[in-house]
């Protein structure tokens, strides 16, 4: 049997003192030759581990920011989001590899993650910037039981997930510009783009597909395009320090099979939407709706229950903006 470094790494963290190999050889029924060997690797990777004659082995310190298959397993502690986890160097899409494992049967919570996409894509087809050891790609795959016209509310809900968990690591506040984009000083460090794939009839939704990218240790503005400078930034920027991806994601996943299971008892965001509507950076302020019917400025007045933008438009009227082909804009920039 191969010894999975991810359950040695996950013993020794949970542990948090000695673990005797002969322990790790009748846990995971391995030999001791094996045990040594995963341990020579995480070594190899960055992990300080102590070993001491009769007393065992004992996690000292992990790499300051190491993503791998091992690392993100052996922190997760959730039911569902990102049990079956698939890690990748490079690939060329994770939205694009997670619609490929809902085609094969792979469950719901699947989580595909990369250090580096190749062909990143953003809503309108956009190209994603997706460079190598700085950022945090992922993409998890849901398979819900609800109809189709609820799951736009569910990028809300990443969104959610995601400030959160930025706040919990960072300590920096997070907030949100409707629907999904994550903003820190009004400058975006995330963006998001969900897929359906749903039956020929439109009646059952086959899975959706939720793609995060996190601008993480961008160590200047001067890494960024140079189109999108003035409005990104990256939470390494931002916090003055590196940033932990594998513990990142680790909060994401966590909260947001929380607010997930939370948001399946209503099937609105009646139970979320007061923790939404806090972070809406674009609440009570002039925005401008980019409308492929014809754009208007208006104030919006927050988000309803259903997910929509509330745009009071200049003659009084209200309007529910729904996300899809219509972009909200700050009437002076980008928030």
């Amino acid at each position: 049997m191969k010894t999975d470094k991810s359950d040695i790494l996950t013993l020794l963290r949970s542990s948090g003192d000695y673990v005797s190999g002969q322990q790790m050889c009748d846990q995971f029924g391995v030999s001791r030759t094996a045990v040594w060997k995963a341990m020579n690797q995480l070594k190899e990777e960055g992990y300080q581990i102590e070993a001491v004659p009769r007393k065992g082995y004992r996690l000292l310190e992990s790499p300051a920011d190491i993503l791998s298959q091992s690392e993100i397993a052996s922190r997760l502690h959730t039911k569902w989001a990102g049990r079956k986890l698939y890690y990748a160097a490079v690939t060329g899409s994770t939205n694009t590899d997670a619609k490929r494992y809902a085609e094969e049967g792979e469950p719901h919570g699947t989580t595909v993650v990369a250090d580096m996409q190749t062909a990143g894509k953003g809503r309108r087809g956009r190209k994603w910037q997706s460079p190598s050891g700085v950022n945090a790609y992922f993409t998890i795959l849901l398979k819900p039981s609800f109809v189709p016209d609820k799951a736009s509310m569910l990028t809300l809900v990443m969104a959610l997930s995601v400030a959160e968990a930025i706040e919990e690591l960072t300590g920096l506040r997070a907030d949100i510009k409707w629907p999904n984009d994550i903003v820190i000083h009004k400058k975006k460090v995330v963006g998001m783009l969900t897929e359906m794939s749903t039956t020929p009839e439109m009646d059952e939704i086959q899975y959706v597909a939720i793609g995060v990218g996190v601008n993480a240790n961008a160590r200047s503005a001067e890494e960024f395009p140079e189109e999108i400078r003035q409005t990104a930034t990256s939470l390494r920027i931002e916090s003055g320090r590196q940033i932990n991806r594998a513990a990142l994601l680790e909060r994401i996943l966590t909260r947001f099979e929380r607010h997930y299971e939370q948001f399946e008892q209503t099937l609105d965001l009646s139970g979320l939407i007061d923790a939404y509507q806090k972070r809406l950076v674009n609440v009570d302020a002039q925005v401008r709706v980019l409308d492929p019917a014809g754009e208007y400025t208006g104030i919006s007045r927050g988000v309803s229950r259903t997910g929509e933008l509330i745009v009071e438009k200049e003659d009084g009227s209200i309007v529910n903006v729904y996300a899809g082909e219509v972009s909200v804009r700050g009437l002076y920039g980008y928030v």
